[in-house]
């Protein structure tokens, strides 16, 4: 009886399920099979025929009010958004598959670079040329402004000298220590609103007026504050996580700034912020409204910074920043604590912001919210990336040339359009040199232009 139980109830149990069968070679080597179209030569045919469009739309009529798609419509019909974008596929034809001029132009480059190959390693053989070169620099630096007019010492100093100060503090963020930041205007603000509140023209009365040169340092104590109070709950995030933090607490400040009336004098701003003066016995001097003034006091703050960037960059704290950027795990595993390191990177950029908003406020003598957008944000971690994360020279060429681009453009391309072109250069650069102009020693190691592939 228990056999023919067992029987009955073993032809009772469902069926086992077959197993999938294993997929075979060929439809393995068919997942790992790249599209053509997803090649890296025809992405970069892609990305050169958008930018081709682009020039058309740039380069074509202006819209008006009264018809909003006559641009697109006018460059979409003529024969220039055809021209454009013949001139963009002949440049990446060359650049795949010509090789005779690829290697011509190669040669020509290499054969005109040589002589500069050997610059750098007699600079550190000679450390005395070293420094007279800095001071040439230096002296070139300070006299060749005498030669240009107002108006352009004016960019000067507003955009250039601003953006270079702007750019090297967020250099110590993104560059050496790895994070993120998609708000770093927010201190810029913060610097240029307590220089305003120190010198007693907000509406909250300060304990006590200071000159404007005192605010610098108190900006940068303020700004470092701030960046440890913005640090030590969010430096825990990493990467996309850590950025939205940044960007909402750009959105902050800005919302306070233009809604505390009773603060920060709301949308309305505030007047009559004094330029920076000295009055020690016989040295007496007032910044006034020669921009030189304070483009010299740019160059020598700048220096300044930048001699102690270069220390700071090569000590333990330095090299601390290096791995977590490479590798924040391994960091850790090894003692380091990323936690602190990596806020004393933001304290030290977002002071470093501080100055340029104490200059900035004392310069222009007017602040208020609009001054501060998110763009400008945007545009500072421009200058870092097309300069060169890290590299502290690539850094100063690199904000120093697209601060200026815009407004060496002016006579040449209509105000609406002079950010598409550095749109346009920003895109071409990433293509070919994603490393930016001067990138750091270890960086340009490590990080090619991404052309392999065909």
């Amino acid at each position: 009886m228990s056999t023919l139980h067992e029987t009955a109830e073993r032809h009772s149990r469902p069926a086992p399920a077959p197993r999938p069968a294993r997929p075979s070679a060929e439809a393995l080597a068919a997942l790992r099979r790249v599209r053509w179209y997803q090649r890296p030569r025809w992405r970069r045919l892609g990305t050169l025929t958008a930018v081709g469009v682009l020039l058309a739309v740039m380069t074509g009529e202006q819209g008006s009010g009264a018809d909003l798609l006559f641009s697109l419509r006018t460059t979409f019909t003529g024969t220039a958004l055809w021209a454009w974008t013949a001139a963009a596929v002949a440049l990446w034809a060359v650049a795949e598959f010509g090789t005779v001029p690829r290697r011509a132009l190669t040669s020509g480059v290499r054969a005109a670079v040589a002589p500069l190959s050997g610059i750098r390693p007699a600079l550190d053989r000679r450390p005395r040329l070293r420094v007279a070169l800095v001071v040439a620099g230096l002296a070139a630096a300070v006299l060749l402004p005498l030669l240009f007019d107002r108006s352009t010492n004016q960019v000067l100093v507003d955009w250039v000298g601003i953006y270079v100060l702007l750019a090297l503090g967020l250099n110590v963020v993104i560059g050496w220590a790895g994070l993120l930041d998609l708000g770093f205007v927010a201190f810029f603000a913060i610097g240029s609103y307590s220089t305003a509140f120190w010198s007693g023209q907000l509406p909250v009365e300060p304990p006590f007026v200071l000159n404007p040169f005192l605010s610098i340092p108190v900006a940068m104590a303020t700004c470092l504050l701030a960046g440890l109070l913005l640090g030590a709950p969010t430096l825990r995030l990493r990467g996309d996580y850590l950025a939205i933090v940044t960007l909402g607490f750009h959105e902050i400040i800005y919302l306070v700034a233009k809604n505390a009336d009773a603060v920060t004098g709301g949308s309305l701003g505030v007047f009559g912020i004094p330029h920076f003066s000295v009055d020690l016995g016989p040295l007496r001097h007032t910044w006034g409204l020669d921009p030189l003034d304070y483009l010299w006091l740019l160059i020598a703050l700048i220096t300044g910074l930048v001699l102690l960037f270069r220390k700071l960059e090569r000590s333990k704290i330095g090299r601390t920043w290096e791995a977590i950027r490479e590798d924040e795990v391994a960091a850790a595993a090894h003692g380091v604590d990323t936690v602190k390191y990596k806020l004393m990177a933001f304290a030290i950029g977002a002071s470093t912001s501080g100055i340029a908003g104490a200059v900035y406020a004392s310069k222009v003598g007017f602040i208020n919210p609009e001054n501060f957008p998110l763009l400008y944000s945007v545009l500072v971690l421009a200058y870092v990336i097309f300069g060169g994360m890290g590299s502290i020279p690539g850094v100063l060429l690199g904000a120093a040339l697209l601060a200026y681009l815009p407004h060496g453009l002016k006579d040449v391309v209509d105000q609406k359009d002079r950010f598409m072109y550095l749109g346009a250069l920003l895109v071409v650069m990433m293509i070919y040199r994603p490393q930016g102009l001067l990138p750091a020693r270890r960086r340009r190691r490590t990080t090619g232009p991404t052309r392999g592939e065909s």
